[in-house]
């Protein structure tokens, strides 16, 4: 049995880089970008007026000029126009050309407009004042997105802005998830009382799909030839494998001996962890194969301490890394990292973490009470409210 640091060092160490592929920018969402997206002009491209006003020049206003003729108007998106006379004005629209010849920007606000003079009613006027200038914001051929950033809407804006039609990103992983159990019948059918709905593929399914992976799913019955021949047409197929159950020491978990025989590395086998200690992972051929043990808290928080962290070095981005503040005394007596179900609260500006007393692993209805679990390190036996541990959130 190795520690939780020893599994995900180890998972990290076989995590693989994916390729890349264009996507339509407005697909991206949510992928991970692997190109810098820099910008193809100057931002702002002009000198943008940033309020609706008057443009003026602003030396004629030092030399005491308060009333201005009013020469023309530039609208937003119209060609710069050039104010003949110096000493007249232009009234100009917010996110217009500034106009040539002027280098101010007075609010209407702050004048009284009459037929075709503006009065400015202000004593003092700074040069230069509401105008967004040329480049202020970024200058042509700056790095605007770095590569591996994750696509959110923020950044979908910037790729229309510099006209990013098609984008550079990284490919999701084609991913199986298995679930085993003879004891297992579909969501739509009547359970014997022996028997139970199939859910864990479901969870992990969802868990992934925020990831933008879209894994398929099969269910094999606990016979060890099945789960041979069908295993093994999986490695051939997908990126990675993800299984619920049949890794622990029960007469029908055939799924370690199943593996090896198939050619599958074995890296670890039981995690010094609570839940989930009979977790399994393995390679074969650059493909990682993540076995979770079947009772539905294990494989949750299995998913999201090691296959999330996996993804995220074999696409190149780093998770967030969060902590909270316990909010009450816990007491874990088994020389054990404890994952435990946390529901999360502010209070005077700090994330406090207070547990949820579930049934278990198999309390599947308790992980819609909390909002995540909090990291409580192997070797400690108490751990004190107001103690601060890392913690992997599910509920935002």
């Amino acid at each position: 049995m190795i520690t939780v640091e020893k599994a995900l060092q180890t998972i990290l160490e076989n995590a693989r880089g994916f390729e890349v592929e264009e996507v339509p920018f407005l697909e991206s969402v949510g992928r991970v970008l692997k190109e810098d997206i820099v910008a193809d002009r100057d931002f702002p491209p002009f000198n943008r007026v940033a309020m609706d006003g008057i443009a003026i020049n602003h030396r004629f206003f030092e030399y005491g000029v308060r009333d201005f003729k009013i020469e023309g108007v530039q609208p937003a998106g119209s060609p710069q126009e050039k104010m003949e006379n110096a000493a007249h004005c232009y009234e100009v629209m917010t996110g217009a050309v500034l106009p040539e010849n002027t280098d101010t920007v007075i609010r209407y606000e702050d004048l009284e407009i009459d037929t075709l003079m503006a009065k400015v009613v202000l004593d003092e006027v700074e040069q230069g004042k509401n105008i967004h200038k040329q480049g202020s914001d970024r200058q042509q051929g700056a790095v605007l997105i770095p590569k591996n950033r994750i696509i959110t809407a923020a950044e979908i804006g910037v790729l229309a802005t510099v006209g990013k039609s098609m984008v550079t990103v990284s490919k999701v992983p084609k991913v199986m998830i298995v679930s085993t159990g003879d004891e297992l019948v579909e969501v739509d059918q009547i359970p014997e009382a022996h028997q139970i709905r199939r859910s864990n593929a479901f969870t992990l399914v969802s868990l992934l799909e925020k990831l933008q992976i879209k894994a398929e799913t099969s269910h094999i019955t606990d016979d060890k030839e099945q789960l041979k021949e069908k295993i093994g047409e999986y490695l051939k197929k997908y990126d990675a494998l993800l299984f619920s159950g049949a890794v622990s020491k029960g007469k029908f978990d055939f799924l370690p001996e199943v593996l090896e025989e198939l050619g599958v590395e074995k890296l670890f086998h039981r995690v010094a962890q609570r839940p989930g200690k009979p977790f399994w992972y393995g390679i074969a051929e650059g493909k990682s194969v993540f076995a979770f043990p079947g009772n539905p808290v294990s494989t949750y928080v299995n998913c999201l301490a090691y296959f999330y962290p996996w993804f995220a070095k074999s696409a190149g981005f780093e998770l967030k890394e969060e902590t909270v503040i316990l909010g009450e005394d816990v007491a874990f007596k088994p020389n054990l990292t404890y994952f435990l179900q946390v529901k999360i609260e502010i209070r005077y500006g700090h994330l406090v973490a207070t547990p949820i007393r579930g049934n278990g692993s198999g309390d599947l209805a308790s992980l819609t009470q909390a909002d995540g679990f909090i990291q409580l390190p192997q070797g400690q036996t108490e751990f004190k409210k107001g103690e601060t541990h890392s913690f992997i959130r599910y509920r935002y």
